[in-house]
């Protein structure tokens, strides 16, 4: 094979799907300098395309789907997208990375990204190769699930699994689910903030890309090959239970600490035999149920094997193997105790399209609703919700996915549906309407704040409830937040996988610097992650959505837990007092509005203007 160049260039699709024409154009290298690729390019684009007043559903909203400058190279996990848009459940920015192969194909077809924008008047996907793009017919897709879909569309070309990714939406999608997801061949999901309802109304089915036949030019392959051991061997090293069993043994690990979900957050622990407790543990996971391999690009983690469920009422069950987050939303969130029920129930959000999070909150939160008698059987359609029935809570998704009689109401969230039913008090989620991540925050009290500053609808920074400890104070958890700020998004502008990475600033940049040929630092790639949260900040508030208001948990979300760390502990006293000093250290004014100056200093004069206007 040759290289495509002897430069990191910036080719993208630009997919009209109201006209039915599809554009290739160039971006500046002095653009791709200042963004990368990824989330960077992404968020530069929804800025700039997307004008306030803008609905997610709106024809002008575009769906970005972005590589970087590391993709298809050999450093593990470079096969990662990241997905951008203006997303349904905050109304704000929606970025959402996803694993396995789609990021390198598109480097490999000559690609940084594809922006999709306009509405289809029927439902259509896109087939990508190296020489060509074309949109085509996928009304015999309807209603396909996405294990279906990406199956079907390699049939059509007969392509064997890695020969063809495939980005697809399931029936949430196709039903504008407000949790709806996009999913990458199987069970790799970029869904946080609904951008698989994004897609649906566009009415766009699935994106198809070939493997492609181009290599990315490196500047330093020698010094490319050497980090990409380095980050490994840093894994194998410092992470060594994620480098054998991924994220499996992330239920027991966060249980100890009292930082899993457990039924709504009505408590912070979780009362389970041992010999159940113990099936979910990664090495029982492994020798009981794992069928084959399943790696992303160039990853050498032992993660998300194919597996078969082999014991209980879903025996012979095929799927992608679960991820944390995944056992967490359907064990403890909801009071159900059967590893095999747990995996059975991560396969249907996945082949249902809906984001595992979101879902697990709806489901606690009915489940709630139900115990304490707000919710009647014949009001949820028939189901007995009662804390653990998986079989009632896989015919639930299905409502929803569907939009079906309760379903129609869950469909849209935690924060939409808890108002409409009367029922705030026993919400989760922030006060944008985005709920948290698979722990409970409670005791995580780092990433509760920086879930309600987030400018993306998910986590924003990462890594500091270890750091802290267990019991931080609120100047620490300040801190750390901006200490950290920056770090996440320059990652996800590369695009690469944090398992494999270990967010390593300093090596990811090493590493940029090897693939472009640029002199890139460790300030430098820092700057650029809180150039792009600067820019995802003014989004919002030119969106209406961000601002000291909203920059806060709801009331059951910011409680104090009954147990762990925390225990009897709130932050909402001192909750503003976060803010101020946040604000403060990030340069915004007291709204939480970026300063001309902070904006001007990051590059982004253009936006201070708006900002003024």
């Amino acid at each position: 094979m040759s290289a495509m160049t002897d430069k990191y260039v910036g080719k993208l699709l630009r997919v009209d799907l109201t006209k039915g024409e599809i554009d290739r154009f160039e971006v500046p290298e002095p653009v791709l300098r200042t963004f990368l690729g990824g989330t960077g390019l992404g968020a530069k684009f929804l800025y700039d395309e997307v004008p306030p007043g803008t609905n997610w559903f709106d024809a002008q909203n575009r769906l970005i789907l972005a590589a970087g400058p590391l993709n298809a190279t050999s450093i593990g996990g470079s096969g990662s997208v990241s997905v951008v848009s203006k997303g349904p459940l905050t109304g704000g920015a929606g970025c959402s990375q996803a694993n396995g192969y789609f990021g390198a194909y598109l480097q490999r077809c000559g690609l940084n990204g594809i922006i999709v924008q306009g509405v289809a008047q029927s439902l259509q996907y896109l087939y990508v190769t190296p020489d060509s793009a074309e949109l085509k017919d996928a009304a015999w897709l309807t209603g396909m699930d996405t294990y279906q879909t990406p199956d079907l569309i390699r049939h059509e070309y007969d392509c064997k699994e890695r020969e063809l990714a495939v980005a697809s939406i399931g029936p949430a999608g196709e039903n504008l689910v407000k949790f709806a997801g996009v999913f990458f061949d199987y069970g790799h999901s970029a869904s946080h903030n609904g951008l698989g309802a994004v897609m649906g109304s566009k009415h766009l089915k699935a994106i198809a890309i070939t493997r492609g036949t181009h290599t990315p030019a490196l500047h330093d392959v020698d010094r490319v090959r050497e980090l990409s051991r380095t980050l490994i061997e840093n894994v194998r090293t410092q992470s060594q239970g994620t480098y054998e069993y991924g994220t499996l043994n992330g239920l027991h690990g966060n249980g100890r600490r009292h930082m899993i979900p457990v039924k709504n957050y009505t408590t912070s622990t979780w009362t389970i035999d041992e010999d159940k407790w113990q099936k979910f543990s990664g090495p029982y996971i492994r020798e009981q149920f794992s069928v084959r391999r399943n790696s992303c690009w160039a990853c050498q983690i032992h993660h998300c094997d194919m597996m078969q469920i082999t014991e209980g009422p879903y025996a012979g069950t095929s799927l992608e193997e679960p991820e944390y987050e995944q056992f967490s939303a359907w064990s403890s969130a909801i009071g159900q105790e059967s590893v095999t029920s747990a995996m059975m129930l991560s396969k249907e959000v996945d082949r249902l399209g809906l984001e595992t999070n979101e879902a697990g909150w709806v489901v606690g939160f009915a489940m709630e609703c139900y115990d304490k008698g707000v919710l009647t059987r014949v009001e949820a359609n028939d189901l007995d919700l009662t804390w653990g029935n998986a079989e009632s809570a896989r015919l639930l998704l299905n409502l929803i996915a569907s939009r079906q009689g309760i379903g129609d109401t869950l469909a849209e969230g935690v924060m939409r549906a808890a108002t409409k039913m009367g029922q705030e008090a026993r919400a989760v989620h922030s006060l944008k309407g985005n709920t948290p991540r698979g722990h409970d925050h409670r005791n995580r009290l780092t990433e509760q704040f920086d879930t309600c500053i987030s400018n993306t609808g998910t986590l924003e920074t990462w890594g500091g409830p270890i750091a802290l400890g267990a019991a931080p104070n609120w100047e620490d958890i300040v801190a750390t937040n901006l200490h950290d700020k920056g770090a996440m998004m320059f990652e996800d502008s590369l695009v690469t996988c944090r398992f494999n990475t270990r967010m390593n600033v300093e090596l990811l940049s090493q590493a940029l610097s090897a693939v472009t040929g640029w002199e890139f630092s460790w300030e430098e790639g820092m700057h650029v992650g809180r150039r792009i949260v600067h820019l995802l900040r003014a989004f919002n508030m030119r969106h209406g959505i961000a601002g000291r208001a909203m920059d806060k948990p709801s009331p059951r979300y910011g409680s104090a837990p009954d147990s762990g760390p925390g225990k009897g502990r709130s932050l909402q006293a001192v909750w503003d007092n976060m803010l101020d000093a946040y604000y403060k250290g990030m340069g915004w004014d007291a709204s939480g509005k970026p300063l001309p100056e902070t904006l001007e200093k990051y590059g982004l004069a253009y936006v201070a203007k708006d900002l003024a206007g």
